[in-house]
């Protein structure tokens, strides 16, 4: 099994990109739980931070640990169902961007392949034919230094999506000490640059975006 990288973020509240009453919207960085587990080590993550300097927060999805970018959060129980309803509609739109490792031929492409976890080995997750349905479309920035930036849109929402999908096609992401090859970056280079979705009250268009820090 590879060995994984152990990220230290930088310690205070994840810096915000958005925020009004009813919804806050942060860049969390890389090496931060996006919410606590039972063991007492992960009880410092993101939403034990804002809800210290905000009060009560509802998470409306997750970022694996080793991602960095835009983590959604409501104020208000209305905002959380009024945003998890498009979540689970598929509504709110997200984009990744990534660094794979080698050349990809096409500019874009999609990857349909069903995921579920290796029973045997958790989290590690992989492409199953007895898994869930998942949809990953990608499109090429730039290739240099015979590596490929990506942006990334996942369709669907599964558990390491992404970097498993990625993986599956021959190019994991640079950094990945699950599915590729660690020892090639100093961090994982997937950032979750953007959201679009509709506010939670209004329903008026809602854009937003951070930089992408690799």
């Amino acid at each position: 099994m590879p060995q994984k990288f152990i990220y230290r973020p930088p310690t205070g509240v994840p810096p915000l990109v958005y925020q009004d009453d009813h919804l806050l919207a942060v860049d969390k960085p890389t090496g931060l739980l996006s919410n606590p587990g039972r063991a007492p080590e992960t009880h410092d993550c993101a939403l034990s931070r804002l809800t210290d300097a905000y009060g009560e927060l509802w998470l409306i999805h997750r970022l694996d640990c080793d991602t960095s970018g835009l983590l959604l959060l409501a104020r208000t129980k209305q905002a959380e169902r009024e945003l998890k309803k498009q979540l689970q509609a598929r509504q709110i739109q997200k984009t990744y961007e990534a660094i794979a490792q080698g050349e990809l031929k096409q500019d874009t492409g999609e990857i349909r392949e069903p995921l579920g976890p290796q029973t045997d080995n958790p989290p590690f997750q992989q492409v199953s034919a007895n898994g869930k349905t998942a949809l990953t479309r990608y499109r090429v920035l730039a290739r240099a230094n015979g590596n490929t930036r990506l942006a990334l849109y996942p369709h669907t929402g599964r558990t390491h999506q992404l970097r498993v999908h990625m993986a599956w096609l021959g190019h994991p992401l640079l950094g990945d000490a699950f599915y590729g090859r660690a020892e090639s970056y100093t961090r994982l280079c997937l950032h979750a640059r953007a959201l679009q979705l509709n506010h939670p009250t209004d329903m008026t268009p809602l854009s937003l975006e951070t930089d992408c820090p690799f």
